[in-house]
């Protein structure tokens, strides 16, 4: 908890100074091969159905833009703009169409909505939705589930009711393979599933937990948030969707992207790769080109909203 309200002192002391603005990033067009704006990103929305932003979850500049690519979509697409998040569990969405209506107050919702620790970065991108009356899908499997998946197996996940199985993607799903598989066996920096995140930091995936699959738990996590941008797009068609979710979900094309592709191949899919780099605001873009379509590089001076 201080850790959390001294992230909070230090984001508040960045835009006591001064908002934050286009000197603390950088936005990259793979295609093009050149710098361009988020109203670049939006122009280039006509032509796609999903648009994925991956975050690192405690970059304040990142927080920043994802409020102002919602705008800017909305600007160009009105009410035909939907907000996606990893941060928001299957099972709440009855509690966030409540808030987005107003027939909640506010610290009812946080409290049965179970918002993360950091409430406080998506708490921008939740009040413009609800001030404009945009749609938001609460895209991710609850922990519960994925922690069976990773202790038991798919398995498991089968043996449970109806009404529990509305809360994930329908099985079987598929599990992790190819290209991503390998990286996230390879990445150390990866352990078994916390409260919030589906991807923390420490232990290699096989030693994680003593016998915990984090590539089932995973998998079910990616899974879970393509069924749940296909089963809405089904259902309203023609919107857009603006998916947010930690970088790991969407960088090259895997995981959440991979697996929406097996649920609806005609939806079209654009990449926001956002993170920081050393060497901003010189920035060697052929590095980072292999991650998405856009690829964001934010000013590492601007305090992280935590520590991690």
């Amino acid at each position: 908890m201080r850790i959390l309200i001294l992230g909070f002192l230090l984001i508040s002391s960045v835009r006591s100074f001064g908002q934050l603005s286009e000197k603390h990033y950088r936005i990259y067009s793979v295609k093009l091969n050149k710098e361009v704006t988020l109203a670049d990103i939006a122009a280039e929305m006509n032509r796609y159905d999903v648009l994925f932003f991956g975050e690192e979850h405690n970059d304040s500049v990142a927080h920043y833009l994802q409020h102002k690519m919602l705008e800017t979509l909305h600007q160009s697409f009105s009410n035909r703009v939907t907000l996606s998040m990893e941060m928001f569990d299957r099972d709440v969405q009855t509690v966030m169409n409540e808030y987005l209506k107003g027939d909640i107050r506010e610290k009812n919702f946080t409290k049965d909505a179970r918002v993360w620790s950091n409430y406080k970065d998506y708490r921008p991108l939740i009040e413009f939705a609800k001030n404009n009356k945009l749609d938001i899908i609460c895209a991710n499997a609850p922990s519960r589930y994925t922690n069976l998946a990773g202790r038991k197996g798919q398995e498991a996940l089968m043996g449970l009711s109806d009404d529990s199985k509305k809360n994930f993607a329908p099985l079987p799903y598929r599990v992790a393979d190819g290209k991503y598989y390998e990286k996230l066996m390879m990445m150390s920096s990866h352990h078994a599933p916390t409260a919030t995140d589906s991807v923390s930091k420490t232990l290699h995936p096989k030693m994680a937990m003593g016998g915990f699959n984090l590539i089932t738990a995973q998998s079910l996590w990616d899974a879970t948030m393509a069924y749940s941008i296909a089963q809405y797009l089904k259902k309203h068609k023609g919107n857009k969707v603006l998916q947010v979710n930690g970088r790991f979900h969407s960088d090259e094309g895997f995981a959440i992207v991979t697996q929406l592709k097996l649920y609806e191949p005609s939806l079209r899919s654009l990449i926001i790769s956002s993170g920081t780099d050393d060497s901003f605001p010189n920035i060697d873009w052929s590095k980072h080109a292999p991650l998405g379509d856009f690829i964001i590089i934010t000013d590492p001076t601007v305090p992280r909203t935590y520590q991690e």
